[in-house]
């Protein structure tokens, strides 16, 4: 039987760093049609704001199955009633194994923690997978309420 465990925890945990560098290399490689280099990795992750992904603005979860870091995910508060859904990734091994809806109710749960009564996120078309995932958690699309480079589609749900 598959064990999950949610837990918030600093970005800057070895578990969550580990996980951030494997989310960052997966949509990097998919936008670029190439395996991203740990040097366009590292250069991608610096000075990507993470460090807001902690309380008051924030808080970034952890997903771990049997024991194993496999899943992560942010929120960041954008104002007294939006949060942002941020860097929801599960790692390909664990996907289908229940870790992603566990993963989108423990972050619609900080958010509410936060004093969220929306969540919103962007994404990019090409990112089917977490598109699918979004539409079945009951995100809808929505206007654009940011712009830049990698924003295709923009979503939001009532908390």
């Amino acid at each position: 039987m598959t064990v999950w465990t949610l837990t918030a925890e600093a970005v800057d945990s070895p578990d969550a760093t580990a996980l951030r560098h494997a989310y960052y290399h997966d949509v990097a490689s998919r936008y670029w049609g190439r395996p991203a280099t740990v040097a366009e990795v590292d250069a991608g992750l610096d000075g990507d704001g993470a460090e807001r992904l902690t309380p008051p603005t924030g808080r970034f979860v952890v997903g771990r199955c049997d024991g194993e870091a496999a899943a992560c995910g942010g929120v960041l508060m954008l104002d007294e009633e939006r949060a942002e859904l941020t860097r929801v990734f599960l790692r390909h091994d664990f996907r289908g194994l229940g870790g992603a809806g566990l993963l989108m109710e423990s972050l619609e749960h900080e958010a509410r923690s936060l004093g969220a009564r929306r969540m919103v996120l962007n994404t990019r078309l090409d990112l089917v997978e977490a598109r699918r995932l979004y539409l079945r958690h009951g995100y809808a699309e929505i206007p654009a309420y940011c712009t830049g480079p990698y924003m295709d589609i923009w979503y939001g749900k009532d908390l």
